[in-house]
């Protein structure tokens, strides 16, 4: 990823806070017939390195975790909130003219070894803490317990569980750090005027930059 310096964000904290908030990665593994991307959630785990280990399943008929170059490494990507940015909400624009629309966007990629586990309890405990963390957002958390055993157990003879142990965790976080003051202050309150959840977040990155 072609990272400039003014974009760069190499806070591991804040990459594992988007990670958290967007467990939904696209996970791109090379096979013998070339590049491959799944659409897999992953949960974050502390350790055993810096950057932490992602852990997640995939059905059992999925040829990602039976038919990868064991040798390569895998990447993990994570988007975070993004939005269009249009010319009209630099107030520059209006003293010379000199702007063009760009996107705005902030992205964790992880990269690592990927690890198939073809274990039953591996894969109820992932599945609980995976299950938990998604539903701490709820005031009725469904739990895998609330599922008939049986049946849970026969889910989990239709999936197989993956686990990356990162090694490298880069970040681009594009939120308007290469505009002056009053065209930043300006696409916040453009962002602010729309009605978009990401606009919304992104609206908040670029005020964070802002202050820092």
């Amino acid at each position: 990823m072609y990272i400039p310096k003014h974009f760069d964000e190499p806070r591991v904290d804040v990459l594992h806070e988007l990670i958290r908030a967007q467990p939904l990665a696209t996970l791109v593994t090379l096979s013998p017939n070339g590049l491959n991307a799944n659409h897999i959630p992953l949960h974050l785990s502390e350790g055993p390195s810096a950057f932490g280990t992602l852990r997640g399943h995939v059905a059992r008929s999925n040829p990602v975790w039976s038919n990868y170059v064991i040798d390569v490494e895998v990447l993990a990507v994570f988007q975070g909130p993004n939005a269009y940015i249009t010319p009209s909400w630099y107030p520059t624009k209006s003293e010379n003219g000199k702007a063009v629309p760009t996107w705005n966007y902030a992205v964790a990629h992880a990269y690592g070894t990927l690890r198939v586990i073809d274990d039953a309890l591996w894969l109820r405990a992932h599945l609980e803490a995976l299950t938990a963390h998604n539903e701490s957002m709820f005031s009725q958390q469904w739990r895998v317990s609330d599922a008939p055993h049986d049946f849970i157990e026969k889910m989990i003879t239709a999936v197989v569980g993956i686990e990356i142990e990162v090694t490298r965790l880069v970040g681009k976080w594009k939120v308007s750090q290469n505009q002056p003051s009053q065209n930043q202050s300006g696409v916040v309150q453009g962002l602010r005027s729309m009605i978009s959840t990401d606009a919304s977040e992104m609206a908040v990155l670029v005020e964070e930059k802002i202050t820092r």
